[in-house]
């Protein structure tokens, strides 16, 4: 298949997922000391014509003092110029790594209405961007949809926001951007759609008794949207969360943001598996014991929960509470190798439609019949393939497409293997959000379906082909884990 493209793409967030943070740095930073004086510090930020300074000290940054800062607390209140400037300056700082891509830093800036961002090299300082940095660069749909979902007050706001979703996934398609790109796009989408509606519940239920991490599991946890699709989440509350006490307010913050997520059309899961259900919502301790009875038991409803629950990605709250948890994880699976053959026998049941000469098999019967299921006989397999990699190499990706890299890089798999499924898992991607995005054209629903009609000789061949690569490396795993059972 041709993918080409010699036209520039319509939507120029499309780069801001490729396009690290430092590509938006303009000038080293402009640090004071904290002892010196507001007066002073002015003088420098007009000298250096500059909206903030940072205040540290060998290039680590202790705070942050803009423009608003002088004006705010400083003139407003009558405050004494000679006093030094750490005793204004802002201390809890939010900050991007240099490596960090620039989108991340427009979603950080529009979920806390910041405009001053420092970017870190390690431990040290290398710059700050601004709102009006981010201003300059960007253009088109998903970096303002952001923007207009954070600017959002009620949850009808965010329905009528959230509506325009389906349009950017057209956009991007017309603009052939890679799967990648769309599946981080959308998916950035949604973390932007949780994170407002949490802000909300969190405006109307009053600040969380104790600390929590908002956690998207699934294709959302992956990065992998598209279109739009039901919802899996959960919440890991701190252990000092006491039901008693605190029950009630996490059960209402959990229905109030599955709720509205239902609403902006991300349906409720089938399986249940989301906040608002009681057992995807407990303390840290108790989401250890989980993940230790599902690896130490892998009975069939313990794997497909390992599946979802894997996939698990911080969206809101307190990161540190999900990167424990994951790290723990990571830690015992690796020489769990009963655990990982079950995992196998589990992943196997997702097997591309390819007879014995190598044709492909459509669906006999029902609904869907002539059609061949994008998602659950291409795109799953690989999906559970590379999960299976990074649980058996402790590897912390998430993305299907990161996994195999670090797949490779680790000798789970060889870097021509990786790069195959990589190729595969973009072309069958590619193949479904174009299907999708004639579909959603054409006024009808999104879905995995599609007839082979639809594609040209050399498209069926490469489909051929990817369908080949994922049952190759089926039988691989196999052989390895499976041979003589278990």
């Amino acid at each position: 298949m041709d993918t080409s493209n010699t036209s520039r793409p319509t939507d120029d967030s499309l780069s801001w997922t490729a396009t690290p943070v430092r590509a938006l740095l303009r000038r080293p930073p402009v640090m004071v000391e904290p002892e010196l004086s507001i007066h002073a510090t002015a003088r420098i930020m007009r000298e250096q014509r500059v909206s903030s300074v940072l205040v540290g000290r060998d290039g680590i940054p202790l705070g942050l003092v803009t423009d608003r800062d002088l004006r705010n607390r400083v003139l407003a209140e009558g405050r004494d110029p000679a006093q030094p400037i750490m005793a204004i300056a802002t201390t809890t700082l939010h900050t991007v790594d240099i490596g960090d891509h620039a989108f991340d830093a427009l979603l950080l800036m529009a979920r806390l209405n910041i405009h001053h961002v420092p970017v870190m090299d390690g431990p040290r300082v290398a710059g700050v961007i601004t709102s009006t940095d981010v201003q300059q660069q960007q253009s088109n749909s998903a970096v303002y949809l952001a923007g207009a979902i954070y600017r959002q007050d009620t949850v009808d706001g965010l329905v009528a926001t959230a509506a325009r979703i389906g349009a950017l996934q057209r956009q991007l398609a017309a603009a052939h951007a890679s799967p990648h790109a769309t599946g981080r796009l959308v998916s950035a989408m949604t973390d932007a759609l949780t994170s407002r509606l949490l802000q909300l519940a969190e405006a109307r239920f009053g600040p969380p008794p104790v600390p929590y991490a908002w956690v998207a599991a699934g294709s959302q946890g992956r990065n992998e949207q598209t279109a739009k699709s039901d919802q899996d989440n959960c919440l890991v509350l701190d252990d000092g969360y006491d039901p008693a006490q605190h029950g009630d307010y996490f059960e209402a913050l959990a229905r109030f943001v599955c709720d509205g997520l239902n609403a902006c059309g991300y349906v409720y899961c089938p399986g249940e598996m989301m906040a608002m259900t009681d057992a995807w919502r407990q303390p840290h301790a108790r989401w250890r014991e989980y993940f230790h009875q599902w690896i130490e038991r892998p009975e069939p409803k313990a794997l497909m929960l390992t599946c979802v629950f894997f996939d698990q990605r911080f969206v809101y709250g307190e990161r540190a509470l999900l990167e424990s948890l994951r790290a723990e994880v990571l830690r015992r699976t690796p020489g769990q190798r009963i655990f990982l053959a079950h995992m196998v026998s589990n992943a196997l049941t997702h097997q591309p439609p390819l007879g014995w000469l190598g044709g492909i098999h459509t669906i006999r019967s029902g609904e869907h019949e002539g059609t061949v299921d994008l998602k659950h006989s291409g795109i799953v397999p690989i999906i559970d393939l590379a999960r299976i990699y990074a649980l058996a190499g402790g590897i912390t990706a998430v993305s299907t497409r990161e996994r195999l890299q670090a797949a490779a890089s680790s000798g789970e798999i060889t870097a021509a293997r990786a790069r195959d499924l990589i190729d595969a898992l973009d072309f069958l991607s590619g193949l479904r959000i174009e299907h999708q995005a004639r579909l959603m054209a054409e006024g009808r629903p999104a879905d995995n379906y599609l007839h082979l009609q639809e594609l040209s000789e050399l498209e069926r061949r490469h489909l051929k082909d990817a369908f080949a690569v994922v049952k190759d490396l089926q039988g691989v795993l196999e052989k390895r884990y499976l041979a003589g059972r278990f």
